[in-house]
């Protein structure tokens, strides 16, 4: 069985393909987030979780189609931006709650033409 970190990775993998975002919304949310509970989300992104899931399912299907695709025929594209974004800022969150706190960040030097060197902090 897949975890929920898995599932919210290949959801957001879902997200970055080139196919309209309504397209990618409804995938996302029928191959990988459907059969997600939010009993079995860190409580931090329990909230943000059951909003994705009423924006993506909270529509009363016409006949021939589910709610999800109701409810995302609904959206305007910049209400399935912002949930896409959505999604994707749950599998930051839940990433970042999972990097080893033993984790050395690694400092990489940015040097520019017109500029002094700037420093970047990178968690590896």
């Amino acid at each position: 069985m897949t975890n929920v970190w898995d599932c919210f990775h290949f959801a957001t993998l879902e997200l970055v393909r080139s196919t309209p975002i309504k397209q990618r919304l409804i995938s996302a949310y029928r191959r990988h987030l459907s059969s997600l509970t939010v009993e079995q989300l860190p409580g931090e992104v329990r909230d943000s979780f059951t909003q994705i899931i009423r924006a993506l399912i909270g529509v009363l299907p016409m006949r021939g189609e589910d709610a999800v695709a109701a409810s995302v025929r609904k959206m305007s594209i910049q209400e399935a931006d912002e949930c896409a974004a959505q999604i994707v800022e749950i599998f930051g969150l839940m990433s970042r709650a999972h990097v080893p706190a033993t984790r050395p960040n690694t400092v990489v030097q940015l040097h520019s033409v017109d500029s002094a060197p700037a420093a970047l902090i990178v968690n590896n």
